[in-house]
């Protein structure tokens, strides 16, 4: 399985047009990403992890502008956003009427991460668009470690970026669509921070 790296932004992008799946290294675990205006795309991803139709999946984003273009984004969770992203955080956001219901099987959220290295960035804004992204493993399975364990657990991936990952706790889920915040799972990000960038 071809390894890709750093400067290989351009490669990476073409193989995601044509609705491949890249394995990615993020800032708490390797992940599996592909874009997200395709059903083609997304299926294959599913194939990959063996994921269930029951599950969506998340979207990383590459900044705030991205976001608010597919999602609805109040006062409180910008600041949210901009005090902790990027970063080991997941915002449930509500959708735009114009992200199609394949997306995220007709949910009225969103969960969003924004891009945690200057190389997922490059290569969601290369894209045009954002991509989806989940934990390098077989559905229900732990997280693999490393490209050995990824090519391994996921054979039908159509590549590798090579790169550090620091292990740590997985992200911070906060659900911002409703009236009031609720932490859906514990991670760094506590919910006293949470609240004390809010009030």
């Amino acid at each position: 399985m071809r390894v890709y790296h750093d400067d290989e932004v351009d490669d990476i992008v073409e193989v995601l047009r044509k609705d491949g799946v890249i394995s990615v290294p993020t800032d708490t675990v390797y992940g599996v990403c592909a874009r997200c205006n395709s059903e083609k795309a997304q299926d294959q991803l599913r194939l990959v992890k063996h994921r269930p139709l029951t599950k969506a999946f998340p979207l990383m984003c590459a900044d705030l502008n991205q976001i608010k273009e597919i999602c609805i984004v109040d006062e409180c969770s910008e600041k949210i956003i901009n005090k902790f992203m990027p970063g080991p955080l997941t915002v449930i956001l509500k959708k735009k009427d114009s992200v199609e219901d394949f997306v995220n099987g007709g949910m009225p959220t969103l969960a969003i991460r924004m891009a945690t290295s200057d190389v997922l960035k490059e290569i969601i804004t290369s894209l045009g668009e954002p991509i989806y992204m989940t934990s390098a493993n077989q559905s229900g399975e732990p997280t693999c470690t490393s490209l050995e364990e990824i090519e391994k657990s996921c054979p039908l991936l159509d590549g590798m970026l090579d790169g550090e990952v620091s292990f740590g706790e997985a992200s911070t889920i906060v659900d911002c669509s409703g009236e009031e915040l609720k932490i859906l799972r514990k991670g760094p990000i506590s919910e006293e921070m949470l609240k004390d960038v809010i009030l």
